[in-house]
């Protein structure tokens, strides 16, 4: 049975895979196209990878009752971060902003009373995402948020590779044997947040839950993982979920 359940995996299909055949089954244009794209092969080292830091901030955590309200991407590569191409856009809800999202996010009514829809800014955020492999800290959030706000809009979800950069901290610092003796001696658990896992790296601190502020943190901290943990020639298949 386990070397059943291993040979399946093995013919799995991969990312590429799976948007070639996305491109072929979608009916919107705008997802056409983005699928058409595809993304580099698993085997492409990281450093040839072209890429794209996203930070999306939101109403609350369940995208089922919550909603985004401001994306920022930052398009960059292993070896640099071209800031003039970075993109920002404060977005207007469908549902009305919390007192706890004011405070924690700093966006307030006025600002999103005229600000655009999702949908709106949609062809261009999906441009600049397709062909790259987005880079997140914590895909559970932008993972499920855009997944859901685009088939509200376009009748049809999406989903794409990621690399996660707390993803890559947790297999560090929460599943390694070290994380495990840890727990045995009852230690608490290292922090794999975006502002302390920085830190470790000696990054500068920067002022949190600001989707454009975020994204450039995120692509920061992975160009800082692969130098302390990993190689330009790593396949991208290593990192991406």
């Amino acid at each position: 049975m386990i070397r059943l359940l291993g040979k399946m995996r093995q013919q799995a299909p991969g990312w590429p895979e799976y948007l070639a055949d996305r491109a072929v089954r979608v009916q919107h244009p705008l997802l056409k196209d983005f699928f058409a794209a595809g993304c580099p092969d698993s085997a492409t080292p990281i450093s040839d990878v072209p890429m794209a830091a996203l930070d999306i901030e939101t109403t609350g955590l369940d995208p089922r009752r919550h909603a985004i309200v401001s994306v920022g991407v930052v398009p960059f590569s292993l070896a640099r971060i071209p800031l003039r191409e970075r993109r920002y856009w404060v977005l207007k809800p469908a549902r009305v902003l919390t007192e706890q999202s004011v405070t924690l996010h700093r966006i307030t009514h006025t600002e999103v009373e005229n600000a655009p829809d999702l949908a709106e800014i949609l062809p261009e955020l999906l441009e600049l995402l397709k062909g790259r492999i987005t880079v997140v800290h914590y895909r559970h959030i932008e993972r499920p948020f855009l997944d859901s706000g685009i088939e509200a809009r376009l009748g049809e979800g999406i989903r794409f590779p990621m690399i996660d950069t707390m993803s890559l901290e947790a297999r560090l610092h929460r599943q390694s044997l070290w994380a495990r003796f840890r727990r045995w001696l009852g230690r608490p658990p290292i922090s794999i947040r975006l502002h302390n896992s920085r830190e470790r790296y000696g990054l500068p601190a920067y002022q949190g839950h600001h989707a454009l502020v975020d994204a450039l943190a995120t692509a920061e901290l992975l160009q800082a993982q692969v130098a302390s943990h990993y190689a330009p020639e790593t396949p991208v298949s290593e990192l991406w979920s």
